[in-house]
């Protein structure tokens, strides 16, 4: 998906026929399933002796977000480091093996469509930037006492950047902008079905947070983002 011209992105020469994963996605990709090898693997006994069973859980009280901490830190005003960095840290920390791989998927899928516009820096800007909002809202609306794991709301974020792209080449095209929100639409959707049938936790909240962290993320780190956002308005 190249919406804008190769002169932005610093190009010169023609777009290769096969367009490489941005660094930065395969980054997150590994993290993202190299934490999670590391506790498949201990749960299982190969690696780290016995104690290697708890990793995971070990995992879970000290990186993943919490909304009872939140709510703690802001009764007291009080903000320990080594609990803001949960905003970050649970993105890396998943349920399962199952859980991390199909975010690692997705990372991967949706890094590259958006990496081949934004540049590096960006990608990692929207992935934690929506993780981070979509963990706020989390703690503020649902208070809920299950930890939040995974880096789904992360992945929505980057939903959100591709739904961004996809909003500005409609509009270029003359086309129905709204055209751009089906995907989103369409998981919601999923989710809520799911939800319905085998009930479920409220990470949606999460997710859909950082859906709308991501796209507004992208009007601000995408490439030429603010002064294009004016152009629009002042055409408007």
């Amino acid at each position: 998906m190249q919406p804008y011209d190769d002169t932005e992105q610093g190009g010169g020469v023609g777009p290769s026929p096969v367009n490489p994963l941005p660094p930065v996605v395969i980054v997150l990709f590994a993290a993202i399933i190299g934490i999670e090898a590391m506790f498949t693997l201990g749960a299982q006994g190969m690696v780290g002796g016995p104690q290697a069973i708890g990793w995971r859980l070990g995992a879970i009280q000290s990186y993943a977000f919490s909304s009872e901490i939140l709510q703690w830190m802001m009764a007291n005003g009080r903000w320990p480091v080594e609990h803001l960095l949960r905003f970050a840290s649970y993105p890396f920390v998943h349920a399962n093996f199952t859980h991390a791989l199909f975010a690692g998927i997705m990372v991967l899928a949706l890094g590259k469509f958006v990496g081949e516009v934004f540049r590096g820096w960006a990608v990692l800007a929207v992935f934690f930037g929506s993780s981070i909002g979509g963990a706020l809202v989390y703690g503020l609306v649902t208070g809920s006492g299950i930890p939040l794991i995974g880096a789904f709301p992360g992945v929505y974020g980057l939903i959100g950047a591709f739904t961004y792209l996809l909003w500005l080449r409609l509009g270029q095209e003359g086309g129905p902008q709204i055209r751009a929100f089906t995907l989103i639409a369409f998981l919601m959707g999923i989710q809520l079905v799911f939800g319905i049938l085998f009930g479920g936790s409220r990470d949606w909240i999460a997710d859909l947070a950082g859906f709308g962290f991501g796209f507004a993320l992208s009007f601000a780190v995408s490439p030429g983002g603010f002064a294009r956002l004016r152009e629009k308005l002042r055409h408007e």
